[in-house]
């Protein structure tokens, strides 16, 4: 195998990918509260002061399931996240997982979690 990152540069992107997972998990959290205060609400039956009206209970579903998609996808994210820190730990972190060769800089910087460089990413994204 080829270039790998220095320690300095593993301790940048390992305070990346924490501070990235801090805040997914502060949002997951918020998100789930929501999503359990408004389903405990709907369970109590707690109507009064409203009119029922159909489009309310769509609009309330929705938002519900669009809330659990989002918590889904950050807790997706959030373990694509701790696989970048176990990288990290065995010393593999930014090494590409099609061509073996060191993922960019620019690229993890912005998506710490990467699998793969660009230009496998375009090739995996092509198939």
């Amino acid at each position: 195998m080829g270039k790998r990152f220095n320690k300095k540069e593993l301790l940048e992107f390992k305070k990346l990918v924490i501070k990235i997972k801090d805040k997914i998990q502060e949002e997951i959290g918020k998100l789930s509260e929501d999503t359990l205060k408004k389903s405990q609400k709907d369970a109590a039956g707690d109507i009064s002061g409203y009119t029922y009206h159909m489009a309310d209970v769509a609009t309330d579903t929705y938002d519900r399931e669009f809330s659990l998609g989002l918590a889904s996808n950050e807790r997706k994210l959030f373990y694509e996240l701790d696989d970048a820190l176990k990288k990290i730990e065995e010393g593999t972190f930014g090494i590409c997982e099609g061509c073996e060769n060191l993922i960019t800089r620019t690229r993890l910087r912005a998506i710490p979690y990467a699998r793969l460089c660009l230009k496998c990413q375009e090739k995996h994204e092509k198939r």
